[in-house]
């Protein structure tokens, strides 16, 4: 490689999540109706309740920066079921 020449690879910077170490973090991703919710973006998750109008049921994800998510079930026990799912995935247990 010529002087004054940058090899774009080598300067990259990257930005990625990075552990108390310093070491690179994959960011945690959980599927819940089709959407891909990351992890570390999640605020707070609402208890299991009745939705309007006759929609089954449902709880809410809130985001960092005021996003919601609000996915529905066809009954109590699925959305429980999913809720439970999520909780785990946040506190790092494993899912299998």
């Amino acid at each position: 490689m010529s002087e004054g020449v940058w090899n774009i690879k080598e300067a990259a910077v990257d930005a990625g999540p990075r552990n108390m170490d310093n070491h690179h973090m994959k960011p945690v991703i959980h599927e819940i109706q089709g959407y891909a919710v990351v992890l570390d973006k999640v605020a707070f998750v609402t208890r299991v309740f009745e939705a309007e109008e006759d929609e089954g049921y449902q709880f809410n994800i809130r985001f960092v920066g005021e996003m919601r998510l609000a996915p529905k079930f066809p009954t109590r026990h699925e959305a429980d079921l999913q809720r439970r799912l999520l909780i785990r995935a946040l506190s790092g247990e494993p899912q299998g």
